[in-house]
């Protein structure tokens, strides 16, 4: 019996209006690296952004890293083009997750997603519960996750603003936000 076998994948959902969602899920993918898992991280919004975290998995060689999004798409100046782009990177996400290559996969931002209506918390939750395997850990990041996927996570947490340096001027401090 191998570890897969022995392993209740879990459904993990980091949502809300605080900072900390998509750092939290690398944390845990590169706590997975650090024990040998396969981890897959697929970014639906941040498009080609170089990110700290996304340099730091370049050192991991069983971290797979995809920023497949259109970038910061709240200031979309083409809703269409948003949409065919989720689809596809859902698409993709879910050859990656019935691939049966990876311990753990990070659809980071997903949740914004079904938030501008380009996906439905239904398929996703449907696809979790009827196509994941068993033992495949997964998180979902974003604000507004749809409450289907709630029901089928095992694990909620909500980030909440309390405050933010954005809000006194400061701009995203490489290191700390990016």
């Amino acid at each position: 019996m191998t570890a897969r076998d022995r392993r209740q994948g879990r459904v993990l959902v980091h949502t809300g209006d605080g900072k900390g969602k998509s750092s939290s899920a690398f944390g845990v993918a590169f706590r997975a690296a650090g024990w040998g898992m396969q981890v897959c991280v697929i970014q639906y919004i941040k498009g080609q952004w170089q990110t700290g975290e996304q340099k730091a998995a370049e050192r991991f060689e069983n971290i797979e890293w995809h920023a497949l999004g259109d970038g910061f798409t709240w200031d979309t100046q083409n809703p269409e083009q948003d949409r065919k782009t989720s689809r596809q990177i859902w698409d993709f996400s879910r050859e990656k997750i019935v691939s049966e290559k990876y311990d753990l996969v990070v659809l980071d931002e997903i949740n914004y997603c079904c938030g501008y209506g380009w996906l439905t918390g239904v398929e996703i939750a449907d696809f979790i519960s009827s196509c994941k395997p068993r033992w495949l850990h997964l998180i979902l990041t974003g604000r507004n996750a749809p409450q289907e996927v709630l029901e089928v996570a095992d694990t909620v947490t909500e980030m909440r603003a309390m405050k933010h340096a954005f809000q006194q001027g400061i701009k995203a401090q490489k290191g700390i936000e990016f």
